[in-house]
Order: C-alpha cells, then structure tokens, then sequence
C-alpha cells in the first residue's frame, strides 16, 4: 500500500503512468506528452501501438520516464502469435512496459486455454526488462470473470492487472477490490485505468485503496490536485522523512 504522506507532488508522478492514445494522435502530439511526462515525473508515458515508440524513445531520451506501448489496442480480439509479433516489435523499438489487451471473447466463452497461451507469449516477448500488464477492461466482465483473468496473470508471470483501456468504461471500486483481493499475495500488482470523473477524488480513492499505478492521460490534471486534496483531508498531510 502506497504511503501518501511521503508524497510530494514530484514523488507522487512515479504512481502515474501518462497515456496520449487517441486515434488522431500526430508526433506533435506524442512529443508535448513525453514533455509532460518528464515535467511531472512519470512512471511511464504510453502512446496506443508500437508505432509511435522511436519518437516516444527519442523524446524520453536522458529521463527515467519508460518508454511505452500497448498491443493490440483497445480491442485484444487478434491472434496469440499476432499479439506476441507486436509485443517483440515494440521491445525492439524500445519499449520498457507494455500492456496487452486479453482476449475477452475467450475468457467469457472460457476458452482458458486461448488467454493463457497469449499471456504467455506476451510475457516471453518482454523478457525479464520489460514490465507486462494485461489489460481487463472489466465493464465487460462479471465479477468471476475479473477473478478467473486475475488468477491467469498470477499463473503467467504478468507484472500488473489493469483495470481498464480507458477507451470504454471505466472499473468500479467494487470490480478494482475484487481484482485486488484475487492477486493478494502474489506479485502481481495493481494499474488502475479508465479513472471516472471527477478524476483527482476518483484517482486518489483507487490509490488509497490499494492501486500502485494510475494510467490516465489526465496525470498532470491529478498530481496538481494534490494541495486540493490534502485541504479536504482525502489525502494525508506531508510528512518531511
């Protein structure tokens, strides 16, 4: 669990990791959002495919801001061996994180068998470097569903459950304890995407809930409402180390 008093606004932006997805994204767009990235200390800035990493790699140049792709976004419905081919094209551009859509017409036929074997050609495409996190997209699960693709990415190695693509409806508090409460006590962590509005109460809630990972392209919008946060007593006072 995340300890907010320790956070000042600067350490707070390593629990964001900031996303320009849209389809009319240009360069111009991905070099003002790696810019941002680094002004406000990121984990990580996303672009939608691997397409968009040698900019991306390019702007981050000299910052430790990871590089970062989906695959197969925002549908997850392609072929495991066409996820995999994406997932090695995107480390080989430079990609340190990546996250891959599941197949969610197999699970909910449960067909295991297909979400397992993409999970695992993701995994083995990103090595050891590279972080991996599956992405839910739980509004289109029923609760044992969120428990039974949980329980798959604790089996195959993934380095986070993510709730969402952003690019549909986002998780409840509900769907996110249920997630959480299937990875505890595993290594899996927690990336909470798809942030409701307001999204500064609703991305706080989620981190004091137990989400290590905010992916949104409002980060900049949520770290500077920290001050606002600490006022209303959401978010513990600053405790100097």
């Amino acid at each position: 669990m995340v300890d907010l008093s320790k956070m000042d606004q600067k350490r707070m932006g390593k629990l964001f990791d900031y996303a320009i997805l849209p389809k009319d994204t240009t360069t111009q767009k991905v070099l003002d959002g790696a810019a941002e990235a680094r002004t406000w200390n990121c984990a990580a800035m996303y672009v939608s495919s691997p397409f968009w990493m040698p900019v991306l790699v390019d702007a981050l140049a000299g910052s430790d801001v990871l590089p970062a792709c989906g695959i197969n976004f925002a549908w997850g419905s392609a072929t495991p061996q066409t996820k995999e081919f994406e997932a090695k094209e995107a480390v080989q551009l430079g990609a340190k994180s990546i996250d891959m859509c599941l197949n969610l017409g197999a699970l909910k036929d449960h067909n295991l068998a297909v979400v397992r074997d993409e999970l695992k050609r993701f995994k083995g495409a990103a090595g050891d470097q590279v972080l991996t996190k599956g992405i839910l997209d739980m509004a289109f699960l029923s609760d044992d569903e969120i428990k039974i693709a949980c329980e798959l990415l604790v089996e195959c190695k993934i380095d986070y459950m993510k709730t969402a693509t952003g690019q549909f409806e986002g998780p409840s508090m509900e769907q996110f304890l249920i997630a959480k409460k299937a990875c505890a006590g595993t290594p899996v962590k927690l990336k909470v995407s798809g942030v409701k509005f307001p999204r500064p109460q609703n991305a706080y809630a989620f981190i004091l809930a137990g989400a290590d990972l905010i992916g949104t392209r409002a980060a900049p919008e949520i770290i500077s409402a920290l001050p606002i946060m600490r006022e209303i007593g959401m978010v513990p006072a600053f405790l100097e180390d």
